[in-house]
């Protein structure tokens, strides 16, 4: 089995390093085709107005100064010299749950490899803390996980999306298959601020304390200490007001 590890924290990230090793567990056929720098909240950009470039780091590895998704259509179609069977995205230095997924570079690159026709699993490790993330929670359970989800498969139009609780690995309190979530009470805001050279500026953050999540939620699976599985799909027709407008403009 030939397995295509990307991201979007980048060629140097603790999450890819600990991605690699993951996937060397179930196969000596690993190549890893990963931006150049972090790409966080990229969602599915794709690099329309420049060229691009790309850096051999190692054999079977390649860094592009591009976006995850052009990473993951490179890779497939010009670095390696046949289709993979895989594509495993990760792991993400924080959790991609609920509204994340529709910013989400790592969500994206597994969004790309089902477009290209290859199964596809994100995965991503929730923290507390950014510089002590705890990737071995990731390492030693994912390659289980995957193990199982490849011998159950999934829909061509669908990819797995795997996030691991702030806990480490004897502490997980099990594996739960959810739905996405949906965020309450948090906002994204934009900060001005001043340069030195009395230039405005804006940062963007977050405000707000969440709520406690519904149970069958990925957000709810996270906060129990379970690690949350969740097929998605690109579909996102509302399929109510369909039949609302239909009753509109169509008969």
């Amino acid at each position: 089995m030939r397995i295509l590890c990307s991201n979007d924290d980048g060629i140097h990230s603790g999450g890819l390093a600990a991605l690699e090793e993951i996937a060397r567990q179930l196969t000596d056929d690993v190549w890893t085709v990963a931006p150049e720098v972090d790409q966080s909240g990229m969602s599915r950009s794709i690099t329309l107005t420049r060229p691009l470039r790309v850096r051999k780091v190692a054999p079977q590895r390649y860094a592009v100064d591009g976006t995850p998704t052009d990473c993951v259509q490179l890779g497939v179609s010009q670095l390696l010299d046949k289709k993979p069977d895989l594509v495993l995205s990760g792991v993400n230095n924080g959790q991609n749950v609920a509204d994340d997924v529709t910013f989400s570079g790592t969500v994206a690159v597994a969004l790309q490899g089902m477009n290209l026709g290859i199964p596809s699993v994100a995965l991503s490790q929730t923290r507390s803390d950014r510089t002590a993330v705890k990737w071995r929670t990731a390492q030693e359970h994912a390659p289980g996980i995957l193990r199982k989800l490849l011998e159950a498969g999934w829909p061509r139009d669908v990819i797995i999306n795997i996030n691991f609780p702030d806990r480490e690995p004897d502490d997980i309190e099990g594996i739960e298959v959810v739905s996405q979530g949906r965020r309450e009470n948090i906002e994204l805001y934009a900060e001005e601020r001043t340069d030195l050279r009395q230039r405005r500026y804006y940062w963007f953050g977050f405000a707000g304390k969440p709520e406690m999540p519904p149970e069958g939620s990925d957000l709810r699976a996270i906060a129990d200490g379970k690690i949350a599985i969740t097929p998605l799909h690109i579909d996102l027709t509302h399929a109510d007001s369909m039949d609302v407008l239909k009753g509109k403009f169509e008969g």
